[in-house]
């Protein structure tokens, strides 16, 4: 979802997704000008992604979900892909860690006995 490809648009809905806020709540807590942060608030509302509610002059934006649970389904076909890949990976770098871990250890031995050889 190339919405969320901006970092600002992705913490300005991690700070949605904590409570509504009002727009200027929103601007004052980032270093972009206002009228940045309300064209990415459209974007988002445009996606879907926030809904607005006018409550007197102020505009209250809220996180909605719906967009990214239907992405998560269609994502969800492909995880295996990437489940596997990551198990490997894990598993790579533990075996990496007890490698390294060995060597330390190797070392340390031999740095401590000076003078001693291996048969």
């Amino acid at each position: 979802m190339h919405v969320l490809a901006d970092p600002v648009r992705r913490e300005i809905i991690a700070a949605l997704k904590r409570e509504p806020l009002a727009a200027g709540e929103i601007a004052a807590q980032f270093p972009v000008s206002r009228p940045a942060v309300s064209r990415h608030l459209r974007v988002l509302r445009e996606a879907g992604l926030v809904q607005v509610e006018t409550v007197g002059r102020r505009r209250i934006y809220r996180f909605e979900p719906a967009p990214l649970v239907e992405l998560d389904r269609w994502l969800d076909q492909y995880r295996h892909l990437w489940d596997s890949r990551l198990d490997a990976l894990e598993t790579e770098v533990y075996r990496a860690r007890r490698e390294r871990a060995a060597r330390s250890t190797m070392s340390a031995d031999q740095v401590g006995r000076p003078g001693k050889e291996s048969a």
